[in-house]
C-alpha cells in the first residue's frame, strides 16, 4: 500500500486545489468482478471550484484515520454523490472524511465505479458490489485501523444516498445472490439522498444513468428503497432541504416514515432551504447536520466517546 495524494494530481488546465495525503488502495486485489476488459479513461475535474471524478471503472478505497487519542472506534464509508454519472469527491468525499475525524469517527472514502456498459457486464450492480466489498474491507482491518466491526456505517449524498440506502435496505438486489453479514451497514446516513425511483418522487436523472431509460416496472420497484425496508434494514439518519428542486425531500420522508413503520430507529432533519448538493456546509442555515449527526450517533451509542 502506497501514500498518494487523493486521486490525482490535477492536470495543468484545472484549477489548484488542496491536497491532501491520505492512503488510497483498491478496492479488489485481483480482477474487478463485473467487469469488461477496457482501457482505463477516468480523469478528475475542478473546474468549477470542487473536485468531480469523472469515467470511474476501476474502484478504490482512501482511508482517513484519526488519532488514536481522538478515535472513537466508529467508522464510516463515504459514497460521493453525481447522479451515478460523476462523483462528487470533494466536498460529498474527502472533506467529510477529515471533519468525521475530527469527531473521532475512521473515514473510507469510495471511489466506487460510474455505472457503464462499456465496462461492466451488469451496470447497475457495479456500485453496489463496490460498497459491499468497501464494508468488507473496513471490517477485515478493523483491528488495525482501530475500528469496532460492529460500528461500521455507510453514507451517502444525492445518488450515493441512493447507493447507501440501497445496500442497507436491500442487499440482495437480485434474487439467489448470497451477502456476507460483513457486507452490511451497521447504520446509514442519508444526506439527501435519491430514495425511490418511481416516477412521482424519484430522481429520473439517476434511474436512467443506472438501469437506462423506460426500465421494467419490477426493477424501478427493486431499485426504490422505501418500498424495500424490513425489520433488518439498519438504522438511519437522513437529512435534506424542503426547497431542494434536484432531489425531492419526499425522498427522506418517504423513507423515513417507512423505517418507523418497521420499527427501525431513524431521525430526519429537514432544512427550510438550503437546495440540492451544499455538502457538509448549508450556507444558508445557522444549523449544521453535523451536530445533528452526532447527536444521534451517541443516542444510539455507534459513537463512544
Amino acid at each position: 500500500m502506497l501514500l498518494i495524494r487523493l486521486f490525482y494530481l490535477l492536470s495543468m488546465h484545472f484549477v489548484t486545489i488542496e491536497l491532501i495525503m491520505a492512503q488510497e488502495i483498491p478496492l479488489y486485489s485481483g480482477s474487478i468482478p463485473n467487469s469488461i476488459k477496457a482501457a482505463n479513461e477516468e480523469y478528475a475535474d475542478s473546474s468549477r471550484g470542487i473536485l468531480i471524478v469523472h469515467k470511474v471503472s476501476v474502484p478504490t478505497l482512501t482511508i482517513f484515520l484519526p488519532s488514536k487519542e481522538k478515535s472513537t472506534g466508529a467508522a464510516v464509508v463515504i459514497c460521493p454523490g453525481g447522479g451515478y454519472g460523476i462523483l462528487a469527491a470533494g466536498h460529498e468525499g474527502f472533506d467529510v472524511a477529515k471533519k468525521l475525524n475530527e469527531l473521532g469517527v475512521a473515514a473510507f472514502v469510495l471511489k466506487y465505479r460510474i455505472p457503464d456498459n462499456k465496462v461492466m457486464i451488469e451496470k447497475e450492480l457495479g456500485p453496489f458490489q463496490d460498497a459491499q466489498k468497501a464494508l468488507e474491507i473496513v471490517r477485515k482491518n478493523a483491528r488495525k485501523w482501530n475500528v469496532d466491526p460492529k460500528r461500521v456505517g455507510i453514507m451517502g449524498f444525492s445518488a450515493g444516498g441512493h447507493l447507501a440506502a440501497t445496500v442497507g435496505t436491500n442487499p440482495s438486489l437480485v434474487a439467489g445472490r448470497r451477502i456476507k453479514k460483513t457486507a452490511r451497514p451497521d447504520f446509514m446516513i442519508l444526506i439527501y439522498p435519491v430514495i425511490s425511483f418511481t416516477d412521482s418522487v424519484g430522481h429520473i436523472g439517476s434511474r436512467n444513468q443506472l438501469l437506462g431509460k423506460n426500465p421494467p416496472h419490477p426493477k424501478v420497484i427493486l431499485f426504490s428503497n422505501e418500498l424495500q425496508v424490513t425489520d433488518k434494514t439498519p438504522p438511519a439518519f437522513l437529512v435534506h432541504a424542503k426547497d431542494d428542486d434536484g432531489v425531492s425531500y419526499k425522498n427522506s420522508m418517504l423513507y423515513h416514515k417507512a423505517l418507523q413503520q418497521h420499527g427501525i430507529s431513524t431521525d430526519i432533519y429537514l432544512f427550510e432551504k438550503g437546495g440540492h448538493g451544499f455538502g457538509m456546509n448549508n450556507p444558508l442555515s445557522a444549523v449544521q447536520w453535523m451536530d445533528k449527526l452526532m447527536d444521534w450517533l451517541k443516542k444510539n451509542d455507534w459513537l463512544k466517546m
